[in-house]
């Protein structure tokens, strides 16, 4: 497979950022060629008839999606804010498209999945080192940008509060934060709060990309059992843990909760499972989570953005406000990828957001009946749980996050086309077809999930 090689690069690039953090590589478009690389190694496996590949079910409802989002934002925000837009999209479109068709087998399947486990275990690593770390002073480039995203410069003080760094050796003018320094010139956010770099420097996403992959590793211990890969399932659990409770994400905590809950009660029935995921996720929950007046300023902060977004939807229920513009409307994001959706591209662009979603999951339940008690179907049993396990813990977590167009939420939905195109190579039989009761079914979850957050948002600020 000539076009893994450039989708593993890709994910190494885009997680990791190590372009952002090593001066030789910022130079280097290394994202873009990753992405030529895989086009170039899909295309050459379709020449030499190594792979043969099939639209995934949720590739024309991604393309309809991207043209519906552009449109609607050029008719309400102008050719400029489209073209923002379109900028927005571009990338995430790109990976799902990429991932989706350059995969059409279930070992170079394993070889993704393992390199995104790998991944986030390397970001849960450093994030566990980041907050063992001694507070140091760091001096702001930008004082309102670099409060809310990547930091400044750390100049080697230690402190324990902000007022510290502004006492001795200090740079007239500057502005100082009081934080832990990490690996790859990482620093932690309000006080404390680990968090990665680049798409990964929120401490919410951070949490959630890092939670996602806690399945696969119980996968591989599935798919067989030995001693080292049991070992890595227990390393996988701890270490993102300890990340997650480190994040001090409550939206974070729930998705480790989630993701544990939902492969548990697959494997061991609805008690047992039940339990076993409560009895590993209650405790992390208990011990993570911001209290106190920042959190619940944060909580504030967020109800009075849900109701902003039920303002939007009432001003333009159909074409919404354009990609990217809630925030010119607002003055923070939604904090709900539910919301963002519909805020920013109507009630249509929530449909074909939504369905897209629950494409990409059912591909995955479909496979879990039609390959049940099938014992040469194992190895697509195993995937298709572990995937719909992150898939749960996904849909929990996004209800906390503006995840619409990011590109770790495309990067699963290419893994569902990966996996649906993985199936059809043993079984070309495989089909999953959108009906008209699914879309039945997508519009009531719509209009359940508008009607809970616009309650959300009213018993909140009232």
């Amino acid at each position: 497979m000539f076009s893994l090689f450039g989708l593993c690069s890709l994910l190494f690039f885009l997680y990791l950022r190590p372009q952002e953090a090593i001066p030789s590589l910022q130079a280097i478009p290394a994202l873009n060629l990753c992405a030529v690389l895989a086009a170039l190694g899909l295309v050459i496996d379709v020449r030499l008839h190594r792979a043969e590949v099939a639209p995934a079910p949720t590739l024309r409802w991604v393309l309809l999606l991207g043209l519906w989002g552009i449109l609607a934002t050029f008719v309400k925000a102008g050719s400029s804010a489209a073209y923002d837009g379109f900028n927005r999209i571009l990338i995430p479109w790109v990976v799902m498209v990429l991932i989706a068709h350059g995969v059409t087998s279930f070992r170079s399947f394993q070889i993704m999945v393992g390199t995104l486990l790998l991944l986030g275990l390397t970001i849960a690593g450093i994030g566990v080192h980041q907050a063992h770390q001694p507070f140091g002073c760091f001096q702001l480039k930008d004082a309102w940008a670099d409060r809310e995203l990547a930091g400044g410069k750390y100049d080697g003080r230690p402190c324990e509060t902000n007022r510290e760094c502004f006492t001795g050796d200090i740079e007239p003018g500057a502005d100082y934060l009081c934080e832990r320094p990490g690996l790859l010139g990482t620093s932690s956010i309000g006080h404390g709060r680990v968090r990665y770099r680049g798409i990964l420097q929120d401490p919410n996403e951070m949490a959630l990309a890092i939670g996602m992959v806690v399945p696969f590793a119980f996968a591989f211990w599935e798919r067989r059992r030995k001693v080292l890969r049991a070992l890595l399932a227990g390393l996988t659990v701890i270490l993102v843990g300890m990340c997650t409770v480190y994040t001090q994400s409550r939206g974070g905590q729930l998705v480790f909760i989630a993701v544990l809950g939902s492969y548990f009660v697959r494997r061991f029935g609805l008690v047992s499972g039940a339990v076993s995921g409560l009895l590993i996720g209650v405790p992390i929950l208990l011990l993570g989570g911001r209290s106190g007046a920042e959190a619940d300023s944060s909580a504030n902060e967020r109800a009075e953005a849900l109701y902003a977004g039920i303002d939007m939807i009432r001003s333009s229920p159909v074409l919404g406000v354009g990609i990217t513009q809630f925030v010119e409307h607002h003055f923070i994001t939604a904090h709900n990828s539910y919301l963002l959706a519909l805020a920013e591209m109507g009630l249509p662009g929530l449909f074909l957001w939504s369905s897209t979603l629950y494409l990409s999951m059912k591909i995955l339940v479909v496979a879990l009946r039609r390959y049940a008690g099938r014992p040469e179907a194992q190895v697509a049993m195993t995937w298709a749980m572990a995937l719909l396990a992150s898939y749960c813990g996904l849909l929990v977590g996004i209800f906390f996050l503006s995840f619409s167009y990011h590109v770790v939420l495309f990067v699963y939905l290419g893994l569902a086309g990966a996996f649906y195109n993985a199936c059809r190579r043993h079984d070309p039989e495989f089909e999953v077809r959108y009906s008209l009761l699914d879309a039945g079914f997508v519009m009531a979850a719509d209009v359940m999930v508008t009607g809970a957050i616009f309650v959300m948002s009213r018993l909140k600020v009232d």
